[in-house]
């Protein structure tokens, strides 16, 4: 055999080896991207007795709701989501608070933990600060203690100021 085939033959000896590790890391990347497809839109707690999916929009929705209990959130989303809202609330039968309990809410969800961005607005006259360290801390509390989910960062973003008007305080008053 020449020097060349013998390489050759010891190159082809040393990929045939290295293939089948090659296949199990192909086998077991194709398994984690399979089961990421999988689990995409919520998060899934594996325990013994079983497996639990949480829908990102229930991460949001608990999100929406905790934040919106905070005195000094006039309300969420942002100007047109706000109005969308308003209009929805009109019709009667819409669901009340929770079916806008979403609006100026976006998580990502992993396994174990999730992010949360809020848009808010608040009332004039409330510190900003206050109000959005706790809002940071009913949201982290809520989805921490109903999810079991890690927050890692609520993102908080006021998009607008509440100035309540004559006609409001008149309307408030005449109930």
């Amino acid at each position: 055999m020449t020097e060349t085939a013998e390489k050759k033959s010891d190159q082809q000896h040393k990929t045939d080896q290295r293939m089948p590790e090659q296949q199990a890391s192909s086998t077991a990347m194709e398994r984690a991207r399979t089961a990421t497809m999988a689990r995409t839109g919520g998060a899934s707690l594996i325990t013994e007795g079983g497996r639990t999916q949480i829908a990102d929009s229930v991460v949001a929705k608990i999100a929406g709701l905790a934040a919106r209990s905070i005195p000094g959130v006039q309300s969420m989303g942002t100007g047109m989501a706000r109005r969308m809202g308003q209009i929805k609330s009109l019709v009667p039968g819409s669901g009340g608070p929770a079916s806008t309990a979403t609006q100026g809410v976006a998580v990502e969800v992993g396994e174990r933990q999730a992010a949360i961005d809020l848009d808010i607005v608040t009332w004039y006259g409330q510190s900003i600060v206050d109000v959005s360290e706790a809002v940071r801390q009913a949201v982290s509390g809520q989805v921490e203690g109903m999810t079991g989910l890690e927050v890692v960062e609520v993102n908080i973003t006021v998009d607008d100021i509440y100035v309540e008007s004559e006609d409001d305080q008149q309307s408030q008053r005449v109930q």
